[in-house]
């Protein structure tokens, strides 16, 4: 029964929020525009930020729940519950495999882990700090996410468990190979960036 748990965690994280969002609301398949992923990005610059914002927050809790689900069992299958969310988020079985790039269900990740698994929320409070620093300073939702991440899951370290250290690790790593053409990008210096009040 409590492998079922793992299974759950992925349906979760496979259920398209923003493909949902955007069908429902505005008749839009959101990934036939913009960046053309399911993410919360991609769903604020074709939908608008409101939308935008819900689809994050509930990438998001589709990782936190998926935690919580699997700790009722163990803190080993909370664990792997939550890494399976943020697999199903990536491949989702409800939109033939395509789909986000699992940030903010990552971040979601690391606040379900410290919720019900490490009792400490080290890794989300550095991940969300940096990513706040590292997105005023260069203005680029990518590069934050991967410099934020990274910290997060490096702090995975100092949380005394392994499968968490290697599950947070197996998530970032997740994360940056779903970024590969931002990443090139970066390199190129074309990566799109945003604004923030009058700032071009």
């Amino acid at each position: 029964m409590q492998y079922l748990s793992i299974v759950c965690g992925y349906l979760l994280g496979s259920i398209p929020t923003s493909l949902i969002l955007g069908k429902l609301f505005f008749q839009t398949d959101i990934r036939e525009h913009g960046s053309h992923n399911l993410g919360g990005t991609n769903a604020a610059r074709v939908l608008g930020f409101r939308i935008g914002a819900l689809v994050i927050i509930l990438d998001a809790l589709k990782a936190l729940a998926s935690v919580y689900i699997g700790s009722r069992f163990s803190p080993v299958f909370g664990t792997l519950a939550g890494l399976a969310a943020c697999v199903g988020h990536c491949y989702p079985i409800f939109a033939n495999f395509r789909g986000g790039k699992a940030v903010a269900c990552t971040f979601g990740y690391f606040l379900g882990l410290g919720a019900y698994i490490t009792d400490s929320y080290l890794m989300f409070i550095l991940a969300i700090s940096v990513f706040a620093g590292v997105l005023y300073k260069f203005r680029m939702v990518s590069f934050a996410s991967l410099i934020s991440l990274a910290v997060g899951s490096a702090a995975s370290i100092y949380q005394g468990n392994t499968l968490v250290m290697f599950c947070a690790s197996a998530a970032y790593i997740l994360v940056v190979y779903r970024h590969r053409e931002n990443i090139e990008r970066i390199r190129n210096n074309t990566e799109s960036k945003i604004s923030f009040g009058s700032k071009k």
